[in-house]
């Protein structure tokens, strides 16, 4: 199989994977929930682990208390997905937010570039979509991470299918 092949099939099975996610927003956020407790929990296993091994007593304690609390914070995920794909859109929203009116701040910095519009608009969009879903938090949280999950994944799609092609024009190029 030709490798643009390799490519475009990749991409075609990331777009329809993005619309079944988008099918059901709410199965796919508790999916992302518990995936995202299951790396909690081994990477703070790994981290008590490996504070077995540090240097200092105080460096010892902090390294296994935060790998501590990173196993609780997993165990809490996957044993109570739904309050965690809350707490974890909950935190997409203060990022949200947050990275708008960092946006907005810059935009003021670039006044006198032909970068302030875009800069604004993007950030006051950022702090737009951060109050709309704030202001419909009961229904839009739970939803929320698949939501995204599902556009991130047709947008990959999107981008290996253009790859697919590019590899295969550049392809028919060196010949």
């Amino acid at each position: 199989m030709k490798e643009w092949v390799k490519w475009l099939i990749l991409g075609i099975l990331s777009v329809v994977f993005g619309v079944i996610v988008l099918g059901n927003t709410v199965a796919a956020s508790l999916a992302v929930t518990t995936v995202t407790g299951i790396l909690f929990l081994v990477s703070g296993g790994f981290q008590v682990a490996a504070g077995f091994s540090v240097e200092g007593t105080g460096h010892k304690v902090f390294t296994m208390a935060l790998g501590a609390l990173m196993v609780i914070l997993g165990l809490s995920f996957i044993t109570n997905p739904l309050e965690g794909t809350i707490s974890l859109a909950l935190l997409v929203l203060i990022l949200l937010a947050a990275s708008g009116i960092v946006r907005i701040i810059f935009a003021k910095r670039m006044k006198d570039t032909p970068f302030f519009w875009p800069m604004l608009i993007s950030g006051a969009l950022s702090v737009l979509l951060a109050a709309y879903i704030l202001a419909n938090f009961a229904t839009a949280g739970p939803q929320l991470l698949g939501i995204l999950l599902g556009i991130e994944l047709i947008f990959n799609g999107a981008g290996l299918v253009v790859l697919a092609f590019f590899v295969r024009t550049i392809g028919q190029h060196l010949k």
